[in-house]
C-alpha cells in the first residue's frame, strides 16, 4: 500500500497520466488512499434495473435446460439491488440445485431458492455499500 501511495504522490501535475481504480468494497479502502489529491473522483456504477436484470438472467440461463413455465421476469423482479455478478450467481446456484436433485431441468423453485441464498449472503454488504455512497 505504501508503494501505491508513493507512486500516486509522485505524479507531476503537468503530465497526462490518469489513474483509474475499481473496487466493489470502497468501505474497506485505506483512508490515506481516499484523501484529496490521490483519488479525486468517485464514480458509482449502480446495480442494474429490472429490464437489465432480465437481460442478464436471459444471458446466463441461455444454455440451461429449463422446465417450461420458468418465469425469468418474476425472478428479475425479486433481484432488486443485485449486481450482475449476483444475478450470474443465482443462475449458477439454480443449476446446482437441479444437479443435486439429479434433475435434467432447472425449475422455478430452483431459482427461488437460489435468489434466497444469494440475497441472504449479500444483504448486509449491499446495505453498507448503499449507505456509504450516499
Amino acid at each position: 500500500m505504501l508503494e501505491l501511495l508513493n507512486q500516486l504522490d509522485g505524479f507531476e501535475s503537468y503530465t497526462n497520466i490518469k489513474v483509474l481504480m475499481a473496487t466493489n468494497r470502497i468501505d474497506i479502502l485505506d483512508p490515506a488512499l481516499l484523501r484529496p489529491g490521490r483519488i479525486d473522483r468517485k464514480i458509482e456504477f449502480p446495480n442494474p434495473g429490472e429490464e437489465a436484470r432480465l437481460d442478464i438472467l436471459q444471458i446466463h440461463s441461455r444454455k440451461m435446460n429449463m422446465k417450461r413455465g420458468v418465469d425469468l421476469k418474476k425472478i428479475a423482479e425479486s433481484l432488486s439491488g443485485c449486481s450482475g455478478a449476483d444475478i450470474k450467481g443465482v443462475c449458477m446456484e439454480a443449476g446446482m440445485y437441479a444437479l443435486r436433485e439429479r434433475r435434467v431441468h432447472v425449475m422455478q423453485e430452483d431459482f427461488i431458492m437460489a435468489v434466497s441464498k444469494i440475497m441472504q449472503k449479500d444483504g448486509d454488504q449491499n446495505m453498507s455499500l448503499k449507505k456509504l455512497w450516499r
